[in-house]
């Protein structure tokens, strides 16, 4: 079983600034054609002033610490054996482009059923006006025992 010592863990603060070709990128990839998501004039007259960010979009700012975790050559996972379990994600406000994103997080918890061990990551993302933009949460599964 993984050391539930390192529940608290944290990581970070991790630094992303939004940029508006990699939001475009990201909605085309899922290919959400909605124009606030494309459209630099549609999204200048709306009541953000430019395009948004897609929601799912947070995977890409509000989960960067663990990336961390993963590598962590403290903690240890066996990677060969881990696979993702679960993501989640609770929004407060839109990202717009040039926004820097400050993404904190921590091992929320560890815990084992049979023979797999769970790693629970939690992260929050807010604006360079620290105001909340998301919460995530992320559920790591290694198969056979964990570190």
């Amino acid at each position: 079983m993984i050391d539930r010592n390192w529940i608290g863990k944290t990581y970070g603060p991790i630094k992303y600034e939004a940029c508006r070709e990699k939001m475009r990128e990201y909605a085309a990839a899922c290919k959400d054609g909605r124009p606030i998501f494309h459209d630099k004039e549609f999204g200048r007259n709306n009541k953000y002033g430019d395009i948004i960010a897609m929601p799912n979009f947070a995977a890409v700012y509000a989960l960067r610490g663990a990336g961390l975790l993963l590598l962590d050559q403290e903690i240890k996972l066996n990677l060969a054996m881990l696979v993702h379990g679960a993501q989640e994600f609770e929004w407060f406000g839109v990202v717009k482009p040039y926004d820097v994103i400050t993404e904190t997080g921590k091992v929320a918890d560890i815990y084992e059923k049979g023979d797999l061990d769970f790693i629970v990551y939690e992260g929050e993302a807010r604006n360079q006006s620290d105001e909340l933009v998301c919460r995530a949460r992320c559920t790591f599964i290694i198969r056979g025992g964990g570190a």
